[in-house]
């Protein structure tokens, strides 16, 4: 149920709505994986609120919907950012995004909403700016939403000494930080093997980073069992 204008009553009901099509046994599940996050969950599969969201932003104001939006409910949060990731006009989009990133507390919403912002694609220069400089960050879920942005939309050649740059620079031993770093390098490998292994050989990364990723490429089907193997000698 997603209503024409958006207002408190409105709103309100459309919070009702999410409640009634809650999924219990997702709710149970999803909630294991999403620990130590302050928001309530309602428990809505990801396909159901990207359609919602698309229905949103296609159908009502994007700014009106968020100038009522509330924080209580991970999903609210989710849907957010969905919304903000379908703004076309790159200023809006902006000032959302700079709101919304402080938002985050959970690798579930991070993970969704970066992957979700294809406008950044069109706007490299400034929003790869961006995710280094938010990679950097000793906020956790801030430096992970940088990294994640930089694995979703920006690993590319003339980026890699940057990337491997900002991956040299991060000094921490949080989870979801270390974690990204991994996937990333994962990444990096996969399409640059060559530049990625000189770089797992020679770096700055703590242990856990370090063979977390090796652990990553070497769960991938996209790198050979031989390539696999010679990576395995340098673990921490």
């Amino acid at each position: 149920m997603i209503p024409d204008i958006w207002n408190k009553k409105s709103y309100k009901a459309f919070i009702e709505y999410l409640i009634s099509i809650k999924d219990s046994k997702y709710k149970e599940f999803h909630s294991s994986l999403v620990v130590n996050s302050k928001y309530e969950m309602i428990g809505i599969r990801v396909p159901i609120m990207k359609d919602i969201a698309k229905k949103i932003a296609k159908t009502t104001n994007i700014e009106e919907f968020l100038e009522f939006a509330q924080d209580r409910f991970y999903e609210e949060v989710m849907i957010q950012g969905l919304v903000i990731s379908h703004i076309k006009d790159e200023k809006l989009f902006y000032k959302y995004f700079k709101k919304h990133i402080n938002k985050i507390d959970n690798w579930a919403l991070c993970d969704t909403f970066c992957s979700a912002i294809k406008i950044v694609e069109k706007y490299e220069d400034k929003y790869f700016k961006e995710a280094v400089d938010m990679s950097l960050s000793d906020k956790e879920f801030i430096s992970r939403v940088g990294l994640i942005i930089i694995l979703s939309h920006f690993v590319s050649g003339k980026n890699l000494d940057t990337i491997f740059e900002v991956l040299n620079k991060i000094n921490s031993d949080l989870f979801y930080i270390n974690m990204a770093e991994a996937w990333l390098i994962c990444e990096l490998y996969i399409d640059y093997p060559k530049e990625t292994k000189g770089f797992i050989k020679k770096n700055n990364l703590n242990k856990f980073t370090q063979n977390k990723a090796i652990s990553k490429i070497h769960d991938s089907y996209r790198v050979s069992k031989e390539e696999k193997e010679i990576l395995k000698k340098y673990r921490k």
